[in-house]
């Protein structure tokens, strides 16, 4: 190969790597602010996840959309900010690769009262369909899962600003 071959063919790795990267981003940004159309547009068709080790499992985008709906979405009334980092992304070839994630979740219930955390690492594969990457499969391996109500600490408060309330 040419030496600009070796150039073209690092640059389009590293444009694959900060693409896969946005990639995550956008699907954790979308789960926090309810974008269930966009977030859907994350996923390949024949995607999976598996969220808790085994505890959630479904295929398909629209199995795995339901889900997040039905337990994040606004009904619920569950608000989330997931925190996700440290990315360390193989390439496999031109249209597939694997990476890891560290995820810090913080979620409430205002109505429930209820606050759980979680520490985790996600485990998970993309395909490049059409040009863009994909997730193909998610999921995560907790390292902690805390969960606790707010009427045993009644000094805390929650201010949620109107625009987020559900």
């Amino acid at each position: 190969m040419s030496d600009t071959g070796i150039l073209a063919a690092r640059i389009q790795a590293l444009e694959d790597l900060e693409a896969i990267k946005r990639l995550k981003h956008r699907y954790w940004r979308c789960l926090d602010q309810k974008r269930w159309d966009e977030l859907a547009t994350c996923f390949a068709a024949d995607a999976t996840v598996d969220y808790g080790s085994g505890r959630y499992r479904f295929q398909g985008v629209d199995a795995i959309m339901q889900f997040l709906r039905t337990s994040l979405g606004e009904e619920s009334g569950t608000f989330g900010i997931h925190h996700g980092g440290h990315p360390e992304i193989e390439l496999l070839g031109p249209t597939a690769a694997r990476g890891t994630w560290v995820l810090y979740n913080f979620l409430f219930n205002p109505g429930q009262k209820r606050n759980v955390r979680i520490g985790a690492y996600y485990a998970d594969e993309y395909v490049k369909v059409g040009g863009e990457w994909k997730i193909r499969h998610t999921g995560y391996a907790a390292l902690f899962h805390e969960e606790w109500s707010r009427d045993d600490t009644p000094s805390v408060r929650v201010l949620v600003p109107s625009h987020v309330r559900a």
